[in-house]
């Protein structure tokens, strides 16, 4: 009997823990859903401090240290959030190796700050994205956004500035085979899996756009602005789309 109280008292301050962990990411759950970035952020962090190899809870402070960069004006402070998202992000795919979401994490936070950062580190980061992305998608060919990411790598490779092209080509002989047909299909396995995400109908819009194809861009587009803003980053996605109608 001693013996099983000792047993019991040992593991009460992990069981606590635990439940103090789930609270606490509940709490910023719910912030996060409210898209109180800030907020949500404060209280992962506090549960990260009792289940730090929590894959799930590091995704969720590298959505937060991403998302924050919309508020950020300073380039310096905007790309040090950047870095730190992809810290988070890198230590759950570390942690969880077969998670999809993992992988998927750390293409969006290489995406996120790769528009800040030198145009060969630019290029190096795009080949992250690529292989973390399809990491993603082989390991869960449902995660609808995993085919967003990938459509958006595609989207941007092949409509790639003449100068990064040279660059690309000087300095790595090239980058994979991309094309704005492949992010196209991407876009609509993306809206075949999950079609009430605004992202996935204006970036169609804006690949269709791309490759003149302007009624079909103009329906993909307009979907999209109808759609109610359900994530943090849907008024910029949506600024996108209206400044691509201006060109039909």
């Amino acid at each position: 009997m001693k013996t099983l109280l000792l047993s019991l008292l040992i593991a009460l301050p992990s069981i606590a823990g635990a439940e103090s962990a789930s609270s606490l990411i509940a709490q910023g759950d719910k912030l996060d859903s409210q898209q109180k970035t800030l907020p949500a952020l404060k209280v992962y962090l506090e549960a990260e401090k009792v289940d730090e190899n929590n894959p799930d809870l590091l995704i969720k402070i590298a959505k937060q240290y991403g998302e924050s960069m919309t508020d950020i004006s300073d380039v310096d402070a905007k790309r040090k959030a950047g870095e730190t998202a992809l810290g988070y992000s890198k230590r759950a795919a570390k942690l969880a190796p077969k998670m999809s979401d993992a992988h998927l994490a750390v293409a969006i936070c290489y995406g996120r700050i790769a528009d800040l950062v030198p145009v060969r580190m630019r290029v190096e980061y795009s080949r992250l994205i690529l292989g973390s992305t399809q990491k993603a998608i082989d390991l869960d060919p449902r995660n609808d956004y995993a085919w967003h990411m990938m459509g958006r790598w595609n989207q941007a490779v092949a409509t790639m500035g003449s100068l990064t092209k040279g660059i690309v080509s000087l300095v790595y002989g090239g980058l994979p085979n991309a094309s704005l047909e492949k992010s196209k299909e991407c876009f609509e396995k993306a809206i075949k899996i999950k079609n009430d995400r605004v992202s996935h109908h204006i970036e169609l819009g804006r690949t269709l756009a791309f490759m003149g194809s302007k009624d079909e861009a103009r329906k993909q587009i307009q979907t999209g602005l109808a759609m109610p803003n359900k994530e943090r980053d849907d008024p910029e996605t949506k600024d996108r789309g209206r400044e691509t109608l201006k060109t039909l």
